[in-house]
């Protein structure tokens, strides 16, 4: 069965019913035919003066005040079906909105950290805002807007033929070429073309920007200008070719639309002579001619409104296809049957794992054949120079990836067989580079366990040496931290997270260089609320500062992603092979001292 695109596509994915987009439709059709009653009014009018033109006193009055009434009266009940039209596809329109963030926000949530981490942020970021935002008033706007036009349109000509075949003929003629012109530009195989490049331009622009904007502290301090970030400025420039681009080739075509557009009335005007001519002394021939005349100009505002409002609905398809690549994106499979381990031993056999680019086809070996077990009760450490695998095996634990080969196990259970939810539970992370919500400390902490009370909350800061700090601050754990309220210290952030960790209280725990960026004071506090931390966890550390390690049960050396050493300090910074080669340059570093001497 052929996949549904474009705007049916829309209405499934967001789940709601086309019944409110119905009624919407047919009200601003009826919305059409009322503000048209007023231009046959008219044409009555104007009828009933031609034909007693030669005596005033002839004229029907009250046949022409009616005509007034009538005109006046459907104009109200045209504005009124025209205003509970537009409410009811900004009802409609809302909802899908609504519906479709909540949806992309699960799905994305429901998707491997692999996705996210090749994807980028300003891409989804685009997604979920401007291409819904997009959406939004397609279906609150432009949708009535051309269900109005169209039936415009065709209630104008149903009258026009009505009138005079041969006049309406030549005003349909012209609008047939017009549109004709504007085809490929607006709603043709090139405009869909077009528009997947400027939707590709801008995403790439706006992933550009989030960088740009991250790396605003590097660029100030160097006194380099926007150029500096050759990316970003790649990005605009590229932006600013497609745009001359696109006004280059769009430009003749547009004029040319304009012109016989706006020329209807000059191909009405030789035809009703001519008519004209077979019977001079035709009154109602005159009128009609008339009609026509003040008319024709007329139907090339909803004509023009139609030719861009069409333009808008390649504009969503490209949008929707977008959003729709993010729902193709495969889920972590879920086990049909969730089994709960019971004790928290972790244990690799014989995992392998790659990268994979999906844009590029290529795949980057990040493990091969990783084999160990990581006690309860006890902390592994894993050490190895940056891009050995580290980080990748700590992922890999709650499920951010799924392994290429072997697998992971916890308590002897597959973790493909725990649910997310409970994985998620089960594993903890304190990470090096620490991020706190633009919220209270208090919803920051609680972020591990949004269940915990006021008294948990401040045992787990206190257990995590922040207690002291935050009641130091202006409103204590009510102290907004982010862009609008209090920044903290590197080290100071990090205890929070720790705290957050505490109270979460996960069997599992992860730490990745979390003294990392500490300073000496901080670091103190800092290893002081992990010892409290890792009490009878299974815990995990990723170490560059082996200092930190050297009292681990047990510890995991990787090179180029391969297992190529384990033991404990004592026995392996004695023993020939990586871990001593790394402990001596460790040793050698702290001895180093800057010779001032000339």
């Amino acid at each position: 069965m052929k996949k549904k695109e474009g705007l049916s596509r829309l209405l499934e994915i967001a789940g709601e019913k086309k019944s409110l987009l119905l009624f919407s439709g047919l009200f601003s059709a009826i919305s059409a035919l009322c503000i048209l009653i007023p231009f046959w009014s008219i044409y009555e009018i104007l009828k009933e003066l031609l034909v007693h033109a030669s005596d005033l006193s002839t004229i029907d009055s009250e046949l022409m005040i009616s005509w007034g009434w009538l005109a006046f009266i459907a104009l109200i009940v045209g504005v009124l079906f025209l205003y509970a039209g537009l409410m009811l596809s900004h009802i409609a329109a809302f909802r899908i909105l609504y519906g479709l963030k909540i949806k992309l926000s699960e799905h994305i949530g429901q998707l491997s950290l692999g996705y996210l981490n090749s994807t980028s942020i300003g891409c989804i970021k685009k997604i979920m805002e401007q291409n819904v935002e997009k959406i939004e008033h397609f279906i609150a706007h432009t949708i009535p807007d051309l269900v109005n036009v169209f039936a415009t349109i065709t209630f104008m000509f149903i009258i026009f033929f009505s009138l005079n075949g041969w006049m309406a003929f030549t005003a349909l003629l012209c609008i047939l070429l017009s549109i004709g012109m504007q085809f490929s530009n607006f709603v043709g195989k090139r405009a869909t073309a077009l528009t997947k490049i400027y939707f590709d331009v801008q995403e790439r622009m706006s992933a550009s920007a989030v960088q740009y904007v991250r790396g605003m502290p590097i660029i100030k301090i160097f006194g380099q200008s926007i150029r500096s970030f050759r990316q970003f400025n790649a990005e605009i420039e590229a932006y600013k070719t497609f745009a001359l681009k696109c006004c280059n080739n769009y430009q003749n075509g547009i004029i040319a639309f304009i012109i016989l557009l706006n020329s209807i009335v000059t191909f009405i005007l030789p035809v009703g002579i001519l008519i004209m001519t077979s019977d001079p002394k035709n009154i109602s021939l005159a009128a009609i001619y008339l009609f026509f005349i003040v008319m024709g100009p007329g139907v090339a505002s909803p004509v023009y409104k139609l030719a861009f409002l069409a333009s808008g609905t390649v504009e969503i398809n490209e949008g929707v296809k977008r959003i729709d690549k993010i729902f193709e994106e495969k889920k972590l499979c879920e086990p049909v049957v969730p089994q709960i381990p019971q004790t928290y031993d972790i244990e690799f056999r014989n995992v392998s794992f790659a990268y994979e680019d999906r844009e590029n086809m290529t795949k980057t070996e990040a493990l091969k054949d990783i084999s160990f077990i990581a006690r309860q009760g006890e902390v592994t450490a894993l050490v190895g120079p940056s891009g050995s695998g580290k980080s990748t095996i700590a992922n890999l634990i709650p499920r951010f990836w799924d392994v290429s080969s072997g697998e992971i196990l916890i308590g002897g259970i597959n973790i493909k067989n725990i649910s997310s939810p409970q994985l998620l539970e089960i594993v903890s992370f304190v990470f090096q580079d620490t991020f706190l919500f633009n919220d209270t400390i208090y919803a920051n902490i609680t972020a591990g366990n949004t269940q915990a009370s006021l008294s948990d909350v401040i045992q787990a800061a206190q257990a995590a040496q922040c207690d002291d700090f935050i009641r130091s601050l202006p409103k204590g754990y009510d102290t907004i931290v982010g862009e609008r309220g209090v920044f903290l210290s590197g080290g100071e952030a990090q205890r929070i997270c720790i705290a957050r960790a505490i109270l979460r209280n996960s069997p599992i725990l992860v730490l990745d260089e979390a003294t990392a960026f500490a300073d000496p004071e901080n670091e103190y506090k800092i290893q002081q609320a992990l010892q409290k931390l890792i009490k009878g966890k299974t815990v995990i550390i990723i170490a560059h500062r082996l200092s930190s390690i050297t009292s681990a049960h047990q510890i995991l050396v990787f090179k180029e992603g391969c297992l190529v050493q384990k033991g404990r300090h004592d026995e392996l910074h004695v023993t020939t092979g990586i871990y001593k080669n790394m402990w001596n340059a460790y040793i050698n570093a702290h001895n180093w001292k800057l010779n001032l001497k000339k």
